[in-house]
């Protein structure tokens, strides 16, 4: 069963000081390719930490890695994902004329991956 939630990609200290590491490394392509979610929402899924899921929109699907987060730490209904390619796969190219593509409030599915 899937259903929508708001997915947030944006920087973070990991993904910076990963970033310096090399694009390529395995340390950046983890952090890049982990979604933070809220622990009662993963509950409400059946999630565990390290749980595979594919997030989808209307412009592509990836497939990421959960780790719970505190509710006050991050509210019900939203997901956060560092920048990286995971969440370049979900965005349009349309910059609105910034030259970074729109990738706040971005609705997306999330799915629980059946290992």
């Amino acid at each position: 069963m899937s259903e929508k939630m708001i997915l947030i990609p944006g920087r973070s200290a990991k993904q910076g000081t990963s970033l310096n590491i090399g694009k390529l490394k395995d340390e950046f392509k983890i952090v890049t390719s982990t979604l933070e979610i809220n622990t009662d929402e993963m509950a409400k899924r059946g999630l565990v930490d390290g749980d595979k899921v594919r997030l989808s929109n209307e412009i592509g699907e990836t497939i990421v890695t959960c780790l719970g987060k505190k509710p006050e730490d991050l509210p019900n209904g939203i997901l956060f994902i560092p920048y990286g390619p995971p969440s370049s796969e979900l965005m349009d190219s349309d910059t609105a004329g910034s030259g970074m593509p729109l990738s706040k409030h971005m609705e997306v599915e999330i799915e629980k991956i059946s290992t």
